[in-house]
């Protein structure tokens, strides 16, 4: 398909979308295709601890509407409600993820050792609440990627973060103590337009010094 590479287009002209067309779908293929572009965001010493569940039947937005609060148009219309989650057990993949680095020639063997030799069991020295904020920031910037990626493609999202936390990986077969639920994104072809909003200035917000 043919994609938009418009940066100003895709940046500064998204919006948060809430109705969709109903008659569009986006396929499975399509959808694993902005999650694979979404996935080059960078997270902490790549261990890329993001998970998502597609939710696109029937079935699984009935069972997801009770969770949503106030978001339920989002649902009702969008091709796909975007569940992403953080892994709290990421570092299990930190062995295959550094050996593809080193089949693919993008690091050397005896990097990958020192490297995992330290990241592994610094992971694993983690407290809950340390590692509960590794994933969600790593899980955030994947989530803002996927937003942009979206736009590329000729979607538009609505970020939600009102949703019942503590039910929503078990309501999709989800273990609760190892996946934790940082934002739900609906995905869709807008139907209207979203809101335009305001922002505060850098100079009120930036400090040099």
């Amino acid at each position: 398909m043919l994609k938009n590479n418009n940066f100003e287009e895709i940046t500064f002209e998204r919006k948060s979308v809430r109705v969709y067309d109903e008659s569009v779908k986006i396929s499975n293929e399509e959808m694993l295709e902005m999650i694979q572009e979404a996935s080059i965001a960078p997270s902490s010493v790549n261990m890329q601890p993001w998970r998502f569940v597609v939710v696109e039947s029937d079935e699984a937005k009935a069972k997801l509407k009770p969770l949503i609060r106030f978001n339920t148009r989002q649902n009702d219309s969008s091709s796909a409600m975007v569940l992403i989650f953080g892994d709290m057990m990421c570092h299990e993949y930190g062995e295959e993820i550094y050996d593809q680095a080193v089949a693919e020639g993008k690091m050397p063997q005896e990097v990958r050792d020192q490297q995992l030799a330290a990241i592994i069991p610094h992971y694993e020295k983690l407290t809950k609440q340390e590692m509960n904020d590794v994933v969600k920031i790593d899980a955030s910037l994947a989530a803002m990627q996927f937003m942009l990626v979206a736009r590329a493609h000729g979607y538009d999202t609505n970020p939600i973060g009102g949703f019942e936390a503590d039910q929503l990986a078990e309501a999709f077969d989800l273990d609760k103590e190892r996946y934790v639920p940082v934002m739900i994104l609906s995905v869709g072809k807008a139907a209207e337009q979203g809101y335009t909003s305001v922002r505060l200035p850098a100079e009120k917000i930036t400090t040099f010094k």
